[in-house]
């Protein structure tokens, strides 16, 4: 047995408490322990502790050490409940303890996997530019079950993940004046399959935008990719140049009818 001879409140950090105790060979710093345990198992000085009191003491105070740390992760933003055993693991605490903290952040309402899901998905929706296949697969990663997923992608409508490929979709293809219109096309199409859209949300959004280039930017296209397939087979002449040629351009998605007049402008030069 250990009797309690002293208790004082540490300088830098006033909710932990310092316990001295004697053993019988005179008093020594024995513990720390935060006002919560103090007060739960009524420690004061005169009191005895047994070994089973040791170990409980300390359990517990394992317990809100732990509880602390997960308050002041979750302070940052919403975390699931993978994240915080997750974060909790990592700071070595051992799993008896991460599950009480667990039942205790249910409790107080600091976790909430299904609103923290339903608040996710709207964020993705809102502020990114990420398509249902990639929340989705966010989701699980954070520990999400199945049921809740479904459940929260909910709130990410059709209409609106149409709408945000379609956006995604024009700028691709802004951006793919130098291609030809098949290339642009499936460029654009694999960018949006990248970002988490759905093939369905793809083609109804391809439907309402005018993808299709002039002849006069297609030739433009052909003209910039002609010239740097040239640098590459110039070695060549002949027709083993023009099979080559061709086979370039045509991979790059032009179609023959305009290599062919780009190859006759070549011969012009």
């Amino acid at each position: 047995m250990a009797i309690i001879t002293k208790i004082t409140v540490q300088k830098k950090n006033t909710d932990r408490y310092n316990i001295f105790l004697d053993h019988g060979k005179g008093e020594e710093y024995a513990f720390s322990v935060d006002e919560d345990v103090l007060i739960k198992f009524n420690l004061k000085k005169g009191l005895e502790l047994d070994d089973f009191a040791f170990m409980e003491i300390h359990y517990h105070d394992d317990i809100r050490k732990a509880y602390n740390l997960a308050v002041h992760f979750l302070s940052r933003k919403m975390r699931s409940e993978h994240e915080v055993r997750k974060y909790l693991s990592e700071k070595e605490v051992e799993a008896p303890v991460i599950q009480e903290v667990i039942h205790k952040l249910y409790e107080y309402r600091f976790l909430n996997d299904e609103e923290y899901a339903l608040a996710f998905v709207r964020t993705q929706m809102n502020t990114t530019d990420k398509g249902l296949e990639v929340i989705r697969r966010e989701l699980k990663e954070k520990g999400i079950v199945p049921t809740l997923i479904e459940q929260a992608l909910e709130e990410y409508p059709l209409e609106r993940q149409v709408e945000k490929a379609t956006e995604l979709l024009e700028k691709a293809f802004k951006k793919g004046s130098r291609d030809s219109e098949r290339i642009v096309k499936q460029k654009a199409e694999q960018h949006l399959i990248r970002k988490g859209f759905p093939f369905d949300v793809i083609q109804v959004a391809a439907e309402t935008i005018d993808d299709s280039k002039d002849v006069d930017e297609e030739m433009d296209a052909l003209r910039y990719q002609g010239e740097k397939v040239h640098k590459k087979y110039a070695k060549y002449e002949g027709y083993e140049y023009e099979q080559r040629m061709k086979q370039a351009l045509y991979r790059k998605g032009f179609s023959l009818d305009m290599i062919e007049v780009f190859l006759e402008e070549k011969k012009e030069l």
